[in-house]
């Protein structure tokens, strides 16, 4: 079968996907195709380079190029986004006050741009990493948000993993590379297999959630027809982290799809404390490869070599280079100018450190590694709230939060306009719209029970 009869036939099946998956019990707002054509274009590789405009290359002694195209788009997109939440009448300044802790990260990052070598190139950065915030905003302001979730999934899910099947398969220029090493990788509808890694393993995370609640929830409309296409998009998933190899994807799906179905169980509804001794258990137990020096072994088994693939290299030379080991370099401004020069003298080329811990403190110093840290502390304890409220969605805020954490052990998670950046924001913001619900709920119940006694006690004589 030729390349342009295969085209026609994803093309094809693409469809039949979003057909299988219809869900006519809810609505969601036309507003949710704009996060979906943001994470498709992050997802994978930005505009002008599918178009074939943007031909410059990076280097580490000069700022990276942006296309105006990109910046166009990416704009616009932002624009819509606004419109959307102030036609809903959203209330910001509850919701900022609800997600505290992400308000105060995006604003520590703005101040430490007073004292970057780089402001206005790290302020154009900030500008568009405002976009993420908008579009979760959109997501979770969405009339009916656990619904607007799920077809955010599966919208992006169905168009960029049998994309990058077909890609790496059919059309091997598209969809395999080579790495500085100059060994061959697949890459798929992305440039990088590492990014090809993390979009597909939220994108099957948030597969296995709707498997589970299909299988659970056995009266759905359209329940087979779903099933089999949530199904299908995990099938692809698997194989599109299979044909990446990237460890610490395969490692953090694994990770996240375990910690869901383990909650899924009866136990871990009925007891919530159950959930802490869970995750604490999950945490020692990382903890204590490390101190009995088995992390050779644990990261051979992942495929990779005892020195997390040079990674350790990258460390030991990017650490010593931090300006300012308290307040950082400047928000995402590390990478540009003679700071990325000498690394890359050293090194090799390189834009990143290959630890989403060790990138927010060159960039942010130790204040930025905590207030991350004060994040994720916070995101997991209102998808803790989340779960007791719905299980199911909990859950799986709970994974993203958790994968977050250890994919930014041997990865940089924590830089914006990445997949995981993305799905981290959106589980932190999203548990925080569950919780306060419930929280609302609650109040309301306690007002009507409260209420027969009032009328009781005054119409005694």
């Amino acid at each position: 079968m030729g390349p342009s009869s295969v085209l026609l036939l994803g093309i094809a099946g693409v469809a039949g996907l979003f057909y299988l998956d219809r869900d006519r019990s809810t609505r969601s707002s036309k507003a949710l195709w704009l996060p979906v054509i943001w994470l498709w274009i992050n997802g994978s590789r930005p505009l002008s380079v599918w178009l074939g405009t943007n031909m410059a290359s990076e280097s580490g002694s000069q700022l990276p190029a942006t296309s105006s195209l990109d910046q166009l788009v990416a704009a616009l997109l932002m624009l819509l986004g606004v419109i959307t939440i102030i036609r809903r009448r959203t209330n910001i300044g509850a919701l900022l006050k609800a997600n505290w802790a992400i308000t105060l990260y995006f604003s520590y990052s703005l101040v430490s741009l007073l004292w970057s070598d780089f402001t206005g190139w790290g302020f154009k950065r900030w500008i568009r990493a405002l976009g993420e915030l908008v579009m979760v905003l959109v997501v979770v302001t969405d009339p009916q948000p656990t619904a607007a979730l799920r077809r955010l999934i599966s919208r992006v899910g169905f168009v960029l993993l049998p994309a990058s099947v077909l890609l790496i398969k059919y059309f091997p220029n598209l969809g395999r590379g080579y790495d500085q090493w100059g060994l061959q990788m697949n890459t798929g509808v992305t440039s990088n297999k590492n990014i090809l890694g993390v979009i597909t393993f939220v994108i099957a995370l948030g597969a296995v959630w709707q498997v589970i609640v299909l299988l659970r929830k056995k009266k759905l409309p359209d329940r087979n027809k779903r099933l089999l296409a949530q199904c299908t998009l995990l099938l692809f998933g698997i194989n599109v982290l299979y044909l990446a190899h990237s460890a610490t994807s395969g490692a953090c799906f694994g990770l996240g799809a375990g910690l869901m179905l383990v909650l899924d169980l009866s136990v871990f509804k009925r007891r919530p404390a159950a959930v802490h001794v869970l995750v604490v258990t999950l945490l020692l137990s990382s903890g204590l490869i490390l101190l009995l020096g088995g992390e050779g072994q644990a990261t051979k088994a992942l495929g990779r070599k005892p020195d997390l693939t040079g990674r350790t290299a990258v460390w030991k030379v990017v650490i010593p280079m931090a300006p300012h080991p308290l307040v950082g370099a400047g928000f995402e401004t590390f990478w540009v100018g003679p700071r990325a020069e000498a690394v890359s003298s050293k090194l090799g080329f390189t834009n990143e450190s290959h630890n989403g811990y060790i990138e927010v403190y060159v960039n942010l110093g130790l204040v930025g590694v905590g207030l991350i840290a004060l994040m994720l502390v916070h995101g997991y304890r209102r998808a803790v709230v989340a779960y007791h409220r719905d299980p199911a969605t909990g859950a799986l805020l709970a994974a993203y939060v958790m994968a977050a954490a250890t994919y930014s052990i041997s990865e940089a998670g924590f830089r914006m306009l990445g997949p995981m950046w993305f799905f981290l924001v959106l589980a932190v913001v999203m548990a925080n719209r569950i919780a306060e619900a419930s929280k609302v709920r609650s109040q309301l119940s306690q007002k009507v029970v409260g209420q027969p006694s009032l009328l009781a006690t005054t119409a005694r004589p």
